[in-house]
């Protein structure tokens, strides 16, 4: 268990599965999480749910905390970080979650006071299965990186990337449950077609998929040889392949994949831009 301090400025949804993922996996203790949020009923609420410490301001949090995640909207980034900066030192570590905001505006905004970490997690977070890609620059000590690993790690799993390859993690991990849930009803919707109850069908199809995930995860098997491991020959599967094939199935989800990375790139563009 870390004994520093950790901070945690917002009280939302995914802020809310960061600390308590920390918790469960014993990271860090409860009272050596500082958390700040504006609205102060839900920062009374995750106090209470949590034990965590109520921060009096994200100036008393950071004053508090040489470790410190940022979790709001990414709009409320520049008046955030205009109010803490001059508070911030280089012992500080920054770890920010916001989509858009590159590591380089934060700098400007900070006058590169300290160490930086972007980090993308997803919504699955909220069930401890995110898959969290962590931005590690040369900055960033041995001891630095560990804390940031353990404390994501708690959510899900982790990969390290290079920042310039954010929008390419945004298209395949950010934006993927909501492509995985399109394909879950679009099974699920196969099903009552020929004649499945819907709940049935729903938990069905979501199983299913979480399987086949957990397969290629812990077998560690390239997917195409778990795909032909289900189809026998003549059989109803490589029927349903052939379908799918013929359809362009394999080229629809590449090529969502992409534009859902030009279009991350150009929200970037233009977020930096305007920030400046």
């Amino acid at each position: 268990m870390i004994q520093w301090n950790l901070g945690v400025i917002g009280a939302g949804n995914m802020a809310t599965s960061i600390i308590e993922g920390i918790l469960k996996k014993e990271v860090f203790a409860p009272k050596n999480i500082y958390v700040y949020d504006i609205d102060s009923n839900k920062l009374s609420s995750i106090a209470s749910k949590t034990g965590v410490v109520p921060a009096d301001s994200n100036i008393d949090l950071v004053t508090n905390c040489k470790v410190f995640i940022i979790a709001v909207k990414p709009h409320a980034y520049d008046s955030l970080l205009k109010e803490i900066s001059n508070h911030i030192t280089h012992e500080h570590l920054l770890i920010s979650i916001a989509a858009g905001i590159s590591t380089d505006y934060i700098k400007q905004k900070i006058y590169n006071k300290c160490k930086i970490v972007r980090v993308m997690p997803n919504t699955p977070a909220l069930v401890g299965e995110g898959m969290t890609a962590i931005c590690i620059n040369q900055e960033i000590n041995k001891n630095q990186r560990e804390i940031v690993n353990l404390i994501f790690s708690s959510l899900g799993r982790v990969e390290e990337v290079e920042e310039s390859l954010i929008d390419a993690v945004t298209a395949i991990s950010g934006s993927s449950p909501a492509y995985i849930y399109v394909l879950i009803e679009a099974l699920a919707d196969g099903g009552v077609l020929m004649g499945l109850p819907r709940d049935q069908a729903y938990r069905m199809a979501a199983q299913s998929v979480l399987g086949a995930a957990k397969m290629v995860l812990e077998l560690e098997e390239h997917p195409g040889i778990l795909k032909d491991m289900v189809c026998s020959p003549g059989g109803t599967t490589i029927e349903a392949i052939y379908t799918l094939e013929k359809n362009n199935f394999r080229g629809s989800v590449m090529e969502a994949v992409r534009n859902c990375a030009l279009k991350a790139g150009e929200i970037n563009n233009k977020n930096n831009k305007k920030n400046q």
